[in-house]
């Protein structure tokens, strides 16, 4: 069983559950978007002795507490395509890590990424003339090709520019 060094940050028991059943990992658990300020400096500390990677469901909730870490620490982030993470639970339709495809999430750990604050290696003009903003399908390319998860136009230019990834870079995926 592949051991993960780092701790890995997810949002329930579940969540820890299926990790463990696939990997020799340790987790901290958020309680979903009820995370706590002491489980906040959990993740802070774990990240400055062992490390973190955030990865939590592709939704809207999994953002928020993805965006509320990033901002108080500068942690590893794996992301699962939503369409890998889409089943049932209990007959209702559910999204989250819990119903991932187990190859997808070991994909996800194995594509990490790591966030820049502050920098701007694409510039607004330079992305809109890529042809992504109002073309769903180039923009779900472009999260797909650089391990980015899912989210919306904006979220796309910012992580872009978080990761340092030029006009160049994404023109040569989209061609």
């Amino acid at each position: 069983m592949r051991k993960i060094e780092e701790v890995i940050v997810v949002e329930g028991k579940t969540d820890t559950a299926i990790l463990k059943r696939l990997l020799d990992v340790d987790t901290i658990e958020t309680n979903g978007l009820n995370m706590t300020e002491e489980t906040l400096e959990l993740i802070v500390k774990t990240n400055e002795t062992r490390g973190v990677i955030v990865l939590t469901d592709p939704d809207y909730p999994g953002k928020k507490i993805r965006d509320r870490i990033q901002q108080v620490t500068n942690c590893k982030h794996a992301f699962v395509a939503k369409d890998d993470a889409i089943g049932s639970y209990r007959g209702k339709a559910k999204v989250g890590i819990a119903q991932t495809r187990k190859e997808a999430i070991i994909d996800a750990l194995e594509n990490i990424v790591t966030f820049k604050e502050n920098q701007e290696s694409i510039s607004w003009q330079e992305f809109l003339s890529l042809d992504i903003v109002g073309n769903k399908k180039r923009r779900l390319q472009v999260f797909h090709q650089f391990n980015l998860g899912y989210g919306n136009v904006k979220t796309l230019f910012k992580r872009l520019n978080m990761l340092g990834i030029t006009l160049e870079m994404v023109k040569e995926i989209l061609d």
